[in-house]
């Protein structure tokens, strides 16, 4: 097996996904449950099951499956009698594609980002929807943008180590249930382009080439937007959210944590 390509310095996962525990997190109701935990806090299988509408039997079923390959503790100082209390046992998880071959492997790896894809769209389009009934602050103080750019790959990863940092500082710096504060969701991807257009082609046949009409473009209409009430929820699972509870954002990294 080639060594890994991961970064070794800089903000770094919790834990970093082993075979096993990705393939029992690449699972609807066990990914909510852990996003879940992570957003709001240790919770026994019967109020997760009301949260995130499900049944007391598959939510403690599926707690147990977490709890066997590590993601999730049993809290043995709360609870009484059959009550038992779970929490979450890492802040932040991440993965590394390049480290996984195994197609089982990887089919675990494609259904984890897309769940994080679909948890962030919906938890972007849950704020649009209530975005006028929050105050003014916060709907100037989030934005949604987007922005084209050329780049080798050696730039690319700087630029996402670079950007992780940031968060990570904001992280370190703040903390929960500051006067004034709530969960917001940070959420970024920076990618080469999937399909590429005319621009890519040139580029490959040795022709200049710069940003697509229309490209560069910042905030969009409508874009300033902020989280809304009761955002952290499960990865949706939440997504650790988050948070509908969940899960990772750029390679080997994990956006659904909450700050401590």
């Amino acid at each position: 097996m080639r060594p890994s390509t991961r970064p070794v310095d800089g903000p770094q996962p919790e834990i970093w996904l082993e075979s096993r525990q990705l393939r029992t997190l690449a699972h609807p109701l066990r990914a909510r449950l852990l996003g879940a935990l992570r957003l709001d806090g240790p919770a026994t299988a019967t109020e997760l099951a009301r949260a995130l509408d499900t049944n007391t039997g598959a939510t403690s079923y599926h707690l147990r499956q977490l709890a066997e390959v590590g993601l999730v503790v049993e809290e043995p100082d709360r609870g009484s009698g059959r009550q038992r209390y779970w929490r979450a046992a890492q802040a932040a998880h991440g993965w590394w594609d390049t480290d996984h071959s195994d197609p089982d492997d990887r089919a675990a790896l494609d259904w984890l980002a897309a769940d994080q894809i679909n948890a962030m769209a919906e938890e972007a389009a849950g704020w649009r929807a209530v975005r006028t009934d929050r105050p003014r602050e916060w709907q100037d103080a989030a934005a949604f943008s987007d922005l084209l750019l050329h780049l080798r790959p050696e730039e690319l990863r700087a630029l996402n180590d670079e950007l992780h940092r940031v968060v990570e500082r904001y992280h370190r710096e703040t903390t929960p249930r500051r006067e004034g504060t709530e969960q917001v969701f940070v959420f970024f991807a920076a990618f080469p382009r999937g399909r590429a257009g005319r621009t890519a082609a040139a580029s490959r046949d040795g022709a200049a080439t710069g940003p697509r009409d229309g490209a560069a473009t910042g905030p969009r209409d409508g874009a300033a937007t902020g989280p809304r009430d009761g955002a952290a929820t499960g990865p949706r699972d939440g997504r650790a959210a988050p948070e509908r509870s969940r899960r990772p954002t750029a390679p080997g990294r994990d956006s659904t944590r909450e700050a401590r």
